[in-house]
């Protein structure tokens, strides 16, 4: 080979690892967005919890009250918001749901337009409700009644406990650890027949015993009104941590084995188990809600999480969504209390002997 052949297949050689330096190094392929309504019904449940035909009618039923701050659509918003609340799996795994595509901070803002709009007192105060009128009650009344052969229940209350993190100031940290030593929101709820949530409040400190937050209820002196003017059939029914009333009754604790008191006791109980399951199917469907996922909010974001949630699950109970079922050895949040009364001697002992005679009424009437 002469100089000049040298010097045209040497340049040649490097014209050649130039242009191939120059070409694109090859791209990892981002998959395309899938639409999530494309996904088979059970799949749809998984990720979302509802079925498409109710996210359709949430998004209807909260489009006129929701503050939009982001460019993100209402569908976008509520699928993030939900694949979040059933998952309980924090915001990242929401926001890198394919079929959303949106990043981090956009998943944290669509959550608290959600959050906020299932709060709004026209949302919240259609699903979450407490019985108003005699047929309302007499209706929950029967409920019960067939189901467990004791009469005049309208409706099981019991205190759950949502794990929270430890709070920052200006909340009182050391007011959030509860009897097993977390940091939670000692959540009341009371509910129907049929699993419904007819009233919850989620305002009070993990330290706060369940007798005090009934005693702080609004439904209390519904009861208390409903018992003093003569209608003293309806009563709520509650394990022994709650102060017996003639509008709160609990069972007889160590009654003899097959005695009329037994087996008031045990009807009692099995009733009681709603507000249990009702429990369990609400974690069950929002984990966000359990122990083990904890909330990363401030207290009061987190009651409007457990307050949303709440309202998710009456309208997947009104609709018959199908229960996904608890994860195994799932810690529900319930804590065993004893009684704390708020009255004093006089009216206590006087309440306490009018709910041992109307006790004493049902036993003879249902269980003799």
């Amino acid at each position: 080979m002469n100089e000049d052949e040298f010097i045209v297949d040497f340049f040649g050689n490097l014209l050649e690892e130039l242009e191939a330096a120059t070409v694109d190094p090859p791209r990892r392929r981002v998959p395309a967005n899938l639409d999530p309504f494309s996904f088979s019904d059970a799949q749809f449940i998984k990720h979302f919890r509802l079925t498409k035909s109710l996210v359709f009618d949430l998004i209807q039923i909260i489009e006129p009250v929701i503050e939009q701050r982001s460019r993100i659509d209402i569908k976008t918003k509520v699928l993030c918001a939900l694949h979040f609340f059933g998952t309980g799996s924090y915001q990242t795994p929401s926001a890198k749901l394919n079929c959303l595509n949106i990043s981090q901070p956009s998943a944290s803002r669509c959550i608290s337009e959600i959050v906020d709009a299932l709060n709004h007192p026209n949302v919240f105060g259609t699903w979450i409700r407490f019985p108003s009128t005699h047929q309302e009650l007499h209706e929950i009344s029967r409920s019960f009644y067939t189901a467990y052969g004791f009469p005049g229940i309208v409706g099981c209350i019991d205190c759950t406990h949502i794990s929270i993190v430890p709070p920052q100031r200006p909340f009182e940290e050391r007011s959030y650890v509860n009897r097993k030593h977390y940091h939670s929101i000692n959540a009341q709820l009371i509910c129907d027949s049929n699993l419904k949530i007819l009233n919850v409040n989620a305002l009070f400190p993990g330290s706060t015993h369940d007798s005090y937050i009934w005693n702080s209820s609004n439904v209390l002196p519904v009861m208390e009104q409903l018992y003093t003017s003569g209608h003293q059939s309806y009563h709520l029914i509650g394990d022994s941590g709650y102060a017996l009333r003639p509008w709160c009754l609990t069972p007889i604790l160590h009654a003899e084995d097959g005695s009329a008191e037994h087996r008031y006791s045990e009807a009692l109980k099995k009733a009681r188990s709603t507000i249990e399951r009702c429990n369990g199917v609400l974690k069950g469907r929002f984990r966000c809600l359990l122990k083990d996922r904890v909330l990363h909010y401030k207290p009061n974001k987190a009651t409007k999480i457990i307050n949303a949630c709440c309202v998710l699950h009456n309208m997947c109970i009104a609709h018959n969504v199908p229960d996904p079922g608890m994860p195994p050895d799932e810690d529900l949040g319930i804590i065993p209390q004893q009684p704390l009364s708020r009255d004093g001697e006089t009216s206590r002992i006087f309440f306490l002997n009018q709910a041992r005679v109307k006790q004493n009424l049902i036993i003879n009437n249902y269980f003799n």
